[in-house]
């Protein structure tokens, strides 16, 4: 039986795409030439794949059944065809306010250190929620905020507290601790795209009165320096970002924020697990 990729990839397009036209496009190529790629198909496999007798074509039970084998042996091959090209570069860490705070630095040097696998790591500052996953510019990532992309994993690495971030020159900022309420009176400078903050942090009757939403950590440094804003940081991108005109205050009664370690369903480099599994190491050992 003589299936080449090609014809799956025409068969799993359909599926996906809903008409032959939206596959066709997809694939690059005319509705008669898709057409023809799907028939060859059922007669070298010997069975209808896909009914079109409606508007739009509907998979069989052979149809669905060779679609999910299809599916997962093109991502199998890109997998191994990622894995085969990756060999020969660094793996790419991606982040958008921090990696691991305090532990960035000893996992950088604890890496460097190994003998096996001699691979580099480069690390990548990606203004977005995934941190630079869901356009493939990197192979793990360390994020604050859940990308919601179904073909990323996520896993919890550890815990950190929150603090505001307050110009060097606000009468809260020589501070020990403060209370959100305390910021009631403020203008919040807010990432939507990135933060774990909302106004839902705050009591309804004592938030902020105004928000104004910067598009990456360099402006949000630059609306709290200048004064005019706050903001609300976890302790590793405190960590990360110190700045002269910013003060970090610990917030008393703020939830913790999560770390997340993120990587695809399939691994885009050879190295991934054995960084994971690093990564996870040092949490363990950061957390005792």
């Amino acid at each position: 039986m003589d299936v080449e990729l090609r014809h799956l990839k025409a068969l799993v397009a359909i599926a996906d795409r809903g008409t032959i036209t939206a596959a066709a496009a997809a694939l690059h190529m005319t509705q008669p030439a898709l057409s023809r790629t799907l028939t060859q198909l059922e007669n070298r496999v010997g069975v209808r794949l896909v009914d079109r007798s409606s508007r739009r074509p509907v998979l069989t039970p052979a149809g669905r059944t060779l679609h999910d084998h299809g599916r997962a042996i093109l991502a199998h091959l890109d997998a191994a065809l990622a894995d085969t090209a990756a060999v020969s570069r660094p793996l790419r860490v991606g982040y958008n306010c921090a990696v691991l705070g305090r532990l960035t630095v000893p996992l950088l040097r604890s890496w460097r250190q190994r003998a096996v696998p001699a691979v580099p790591l480069e690390l990548h500052r990606r203004d977005n929620r995934s941190a630079g996953l869901a356009s493939g510019d990197v192979d793990v990532a360390v994020v604050r905020a859940l990308p919601g992309d179904p073909r990323i994993t996520t896993e919890a690495l550890y815990w950190e507290e929150r603090l505001a971030a307050l110009p060097d020159d606000h009468p809260l900022a020589g501070r020990d601790r403060i209370v959100l309420a305390e910021l009631a009176g403020d203008t919040l400078a807010l990432c939507r795209d990135l933060s774990t903050t909302s106004l839902e942090l705050w009591p309804p009757e004592r938030r902020p009165h105004r928000v104004v939403e910067v598009r990456n950590v360099d402006e949000w440094l630059g609306a709290i320096c200048t004064g005019e804003a706050v903001g609300i940081a976890s302790a590793g991108a405190a960590e990360s970002h110190a700045h002269p005109g910013v003060r970090y205050v610990p917030l008393a009664d703020a939830p913790a924020v999560t770390v997340y370690l993120a990587y695809p369903a399939h691994p885009t480099h050879p190295g991934t697990e054995d960084f994971l599994a690093a990564v996870r190491a040092l949490a363990a050992d950061g957390e005792g």
